[in-house]
């Protein structure tokens, strides 16, 4: 079965009906669920039954927020949030949830040499086991979306990762953009593609789209761009993808705009054509 393209955007809608064939029209098979675990059965239940009306794979549930905040009434309150939307996942049937390990500092998502301590580690190991046990989910998978600041910031440690965590409910969301965090993986892309894929293949729930790009100025600077905007291999990418079977969807993420995710999707289709 060809993979299964997405967006990580809802587009303009008034409900959910109107929602699902939007995805439609433009192409989409996979979706991010886009109702909160706060909001209602209603809502959550209409969306629900839209996509599987028309056909479209929930990818992911998404969280987003430091479950490791310096805060602890915060950090209770993210960690209770993350067991609701993992529980969600699982009452959609969803692939996966998926958040990033967190930042040990001000910003949710920022690089912080704290990120990388054995504290932090051990850290991340508890956080994630005490989500997985409290959800106690059947159906879906919590995953990390890797980080170029934060664990795990490559195949290798997610492999280490998965070992420590040690629960058949964690899973692996395949980010690879976010690894590309050095000379090496940018100018060996298509290497360290085949790495990611030999490592965590069999472990990979969702997968990202999008593309990088080397900019002129000194230092060393990479950018986040659109696809076909930066010169990473995604075709490449996508075939491995294809490879794992089972429809597995890729979402493309992070434009500003509606009319953004339009082009894109667009120009994916083109580039991907024979893998979707």
């Amino acid at each position: 079965m060809s993979v299964r393209l997405g967006t990580s955007s809802p587009l303009r809608h008034s409900t959910a009906e109107e929602w699902a064939k939007n995805q439609v029209a433009l192409g989409c098979k996979a979706v991010v669920f886009p109702v909160q675990s706060d909001e209602g059965l209603e809502k959550i239940d209409e969306y629900k039954k839209a996509a599987e009306k028309h056909d479209l794979m929930i990818a992911e549930v998404g969280i987003w927020r430091n479950a490791l905040s310096l805060d602890p009434e915060e950090r209770s309150r993210v960690r209770n949030y993350c067991v609701e939307q993992l529980r969600l996942a699982d009452y959609l049937g969803a692939r996966c949830a998926v958040n990033v390990s967190g930042a040990f500092g001000p910003r949710w998502d920022g690089g912080y040499k704290a990120n990388f301590t054995d504290e932090a580690r051990r850290e991340i190991v508890q956080m994630i086991r005490e989500i997985i046990d409290r959800a106690d989910v059947k159906n879906t998978y919590f995953t990390m979306e890797p980080m170029p600041w934060m664990i795990p910031t490559g195949p290798k440690d997610y492999v280490h990762l998965l070992e420590e965590v040690d629960r058949d409910r964690f899973a692996v969301h395949m980010d690879i953009i976010n690894m590309i965090n050095s000379a090496d993986r940018y100018f060996h892309a298509d290497e360290f593609v085949d790495e990611c894929f030999d490592l965590l293949g069999s472990k990979i729930r969702s997968c990202h789209i999008k593309d990088v790009h080397l900019r002129s100025e000194y230092t060393f600077q990479l950018e986040e761009c659109g696809p076909g905007c930066g010169e990473f291999p995604l075709r490449h990418y996508v075939s491995r993808i294809n490879d794992l079977g089972d429809g597995m969807p890729v979402i493309l993420e992070h434009l500003d705009k509606d009319e953004e995710y339009i082009k894109f999707m667009n120009y994916l289709k083109g580039e991907l054509n024979g893998l979707y």
